[in-house]
């Protein structure tokens, strides 16, 4: 593996952070972008080339491809699309500003960065592009609304993506984790502090009783959470397997959402959910 090179994105921790110290130990040349400039100067202190990547500034997204392909000669052989964040609330009380502000971090932004990553990879005739999905991107959980409309366009765009290029010698494709190890619980209360007024709410009551406890208190682990590193390994595959599957599922709960998916009807599928 011997000088293939990377771009990750969202490295700061959670999967980011794990796939970059993997890969890199596999032999990879990682790039491990981050969003804030601390996290960069971090990981740089770790022996990473870390440039600053925010998926909300198109800025930052050229600024740091262009310091990839100024540090590889102009080559990129695959990008990894990760860093996301969540904006906890019901439906009913997510202001559309709030959907735009989550689509631009977890879609626009990848949607960017990939059509910037594409004719590179044309060019040098080989590439792999792998997205971060989710288990939420093909089954919806309640009061995770704005994450799981993130993820379903992701898919839908991906799939599409896939078929399209099918082509040319650039793979694509998804990985979907279902509960894993990560920091996306607390990063998301920033953003529902922001966005959710839930003191003015008809559902304040479950506010209460549920979201706001599952934010800001610590219970452990969920069940079958794993670690990013379970993630990692099926990046691995997607990267350097001859013809990498179409997606990966990661979790338990992902495997069995995919098989109560394909066998239960919407209403019954639904029950499930909402438990």
């Amino acid at each position: 593996m011997t000088d293939k090179s990377i771009l990750i994105t969202g490295c700061a921790s959670g999967i980011g952070y794990a796939a970059a110290h993997g890969l890199r130990a596999r032999g990879w040349r990682v790039f491990a972008s981050c969003r804030q400039q601390a996290d960069c100067d971090r990981l740089a202190a770790e022996g990473f080339d870390s440039p600053r990547l925010d998926y909300t500034d198109t800025a930052s997204i050229h600024a740091a491809l262009e310091h990839v392909l100024d540090a590889t000669g102009g080559t990129l052989d695959a990008l990894y699309n990760n860093g996301a964040h969540a904006t906890p609330g019901a439906v009913e009380d997510l202001p559309t500003d709030a959907l735009r502000d989550i689509f631009e971090s977890n879609f626009f932004g990848w949607h960017e960065l990939t059509r910037a990553v594409l004719p590179i990879m044309r060019a040098q005739g080989y590439g792999r592009i792998v997205q971060c999905s989710s288990v939420l991107g093909f089954v919806t959980m309640p009061w995770r609304g704005a994450y799981n409309a993130t993820k379903f366009a992701l898919e839908g765009l991906t799939d599409t993506l896939r078929i399209e290029m099918r082509d040319t010698p650039i793979h694509i494709v998804l990985i979907e984790p279902g509960p894993i190890t990560s920091r996306i619980r607390a990063n998301s209360i920033p953003y529902f502090e922001r966005w959710i007024d839930w003191e003015a709410s008809s559902r304040r009551d479950q506010y209460e009783s549920k979201i706001r406890k599952r934010l800001y208190s610590s219970s452990g682990p969920d069940t079958f959470e794993l670690p990013p590193e379970a993630v990692v390994k099926k990046l691995v595959h997607a990267l350097e397997a001859p013809k990498p599957r179409p997606r990966y599922y990661v979790t338990t709960p992902t495997y069995i959402s995919g098989f109560l998916r394909r066998i239960l009807p919407t209403r019954a599928l639904d029950w499930v959910l909402a438990r």
